[in-house]
């Protein structure tokens, strides 16, 4: 079993075992920042979030969605580009 990543005083579980991330452990994992994901969010093109209490939590499902979205889209954009 892989040991748990440690940042600071907080020890984050192994993102490949949870059953949902929070913002933070999805940005880390997908080598995002958190800017970046509310930036993307804002657009429309973040992962599907689901409310538990007061946190944000992405599911392994909509993070998986959103890894083959985002791949489909750099494809569309790559094909796009090589018939120009």
């Amino acid at each position: 079993m892989a040991r748990p990543e440690v940042t600071g005083r907080k020890v984050v579980a192994d993102a490949a075992l949870a059953a949902a991330f929070t913002i933070a452990e999805f940005c880390r994992a997908h080598r995002i920042s958190q800017s970046m994901y509310f930036k993307m969010r804002n657009l429309g093109l973040g992962p599907r979030e689901m409310a538990v209490g007061s946190r944000r939590l992405i599911s392994q499902e909509a993070a998986a969605e959103w890894r083959k979205a985002r791949e489909a889209a750099a494809e569309w954009r790559k094909a796009r580009e090589a018939a120009a």
